[in-house]
């Protein structure tokens, strides 16, 4: 004799099945928010700079990764400040996800001309096929 009893109730003991739909409902939620918060739709620089004027300044339609320069020389990629040495790696993942994208470097007006070169040629070493300033334009 068998230690155990089973007692069927409510729907299970008439031949129905149950099938708790709570769950798979949890579970598809959890999925969108996964996606809506892995998704980026604009990567930004993360620094505020005072861009230069610029009379033939257009906007740009295509995938961009902003890089960031500021007046003291740090640089910042998804408002993350890193080294310089870290830029290449940054834009050569970013143009493996987005193979047709483009590099935008965001300058301070006050930074050094060299600090901003030396990112151009980071992100061409990456890779990077369209490369350019952002400016505003000028009134």
């Amino acid at each position: 004799m068998s230690c155990f009893r089973y007692v069927r109730t409510g729907r299970a003991a008439r031949g129905g099945v149950d099938i708790n739909m709570a769950p798979l409902i949890d579970m598809v939620f959890i999925l969108l928010i996964f996606f809506i918060v892995t998704a980026s739709f604009t990567r930004e620089a993360g620094v505020d700079v005072q861009r230069p004027e610029a009379a033939t300044a257009e906007q740009e339609q295509r995938p961009l990764l902003q890089v960031g320069v500021t007046a003291e020389g740090r640089v910042f990629v998804e408002g993350a400040s890193i080294d310089l040495r870290a830029v290449r790696a940054r834009v050569a993942a970013f143009l493996a996800v987005s193979p047709d994208g483009g590099v935008l470097v965001v300058a301070d007006r006050a930074s050094r001309t060299d600090d901003v070169i030396r990112v151009i040629d980071q992100c061409r070493l990456a890779g990077a096929r369209n490369v350019g300033i952002a400016a505003q334009r000028s009134e």
